[in-house]
């Protein structure tokens, strides 16, 4: 029984609707080896953030048993929120921004603002790695529905990379 188990998951392909376990687990690498270089604050919440979305709808997807309508959702931020949450004691780097648009000081278009680096980079990152299937279905239309190899994963860690040199460059 195991044998035809095993048979039939090599000979019938099934579709893939969340991000693969290779995408994951490079996102983490990048995030672990960035912050092993000494990079800033900022880009390692990018490579976080990115690796912990990823591993958000990963998991997601592995929960076969639907028990309320938005489950996937509920769990991918659930697995956002406590893999980003407990690392921001570790990292504590913030930088302030400040807004002259008009008004008075204090209104919120003439303020001055402090932004976590951190949470900001992680936030970069995982709209990043949220937008990127769909950056890459337009790539494919573009091309005549024909796909380039690795296409999902090369548009990824292209757009995460980018985004972490902008963000060590300006930070």
């Amino acid at each position: 029984m195991k044998k035809f188990f095993l048979l039939t998951l090599v000979l019938i392909p099934k579709i893939t609707l969340a991000h693969c376990p290779l995408c994951t687990i490079g996102a983490g690498a990048l995030a672990v080896l960035a912050a092993s270089l000494g990079v800033s604050t900022a880009s390692v919440g990018v490579f976080i953030g990115a690796f912990s979305l990823a591993l958000g709808l990963w998991l997601a997807k592995m929960i076969k048993q639907k028990y309320f309508q938005g489950q996937d959702a509920v769990v991918t931020l659930v697995v956002f929120f406590s893999t980003i949450i407990p690392i921001m004691p570790f990292i504590k780097e913030s930088r302030s921004f400040y807004v002259s648009l008009w008004g008075g000081y204090g209104t919120v278009f003439h303020n001055t603002y402090l932004i976590n680096l951190y949470l900001f980079g992680a936030t970069v990152g995982a709209l990043l790695l949220f937008i990127s299937p769909y950056l890459s279905t337009a790539l494919t239309r573009s091309r005549n529905e024909r796909m380039l190899p690795y296409q999902g994963l090369v548009i990824t860690f292209i757009l995460i990379v980018l985004a972490g040199i902008i963000l060590q460059i300006t930070t």
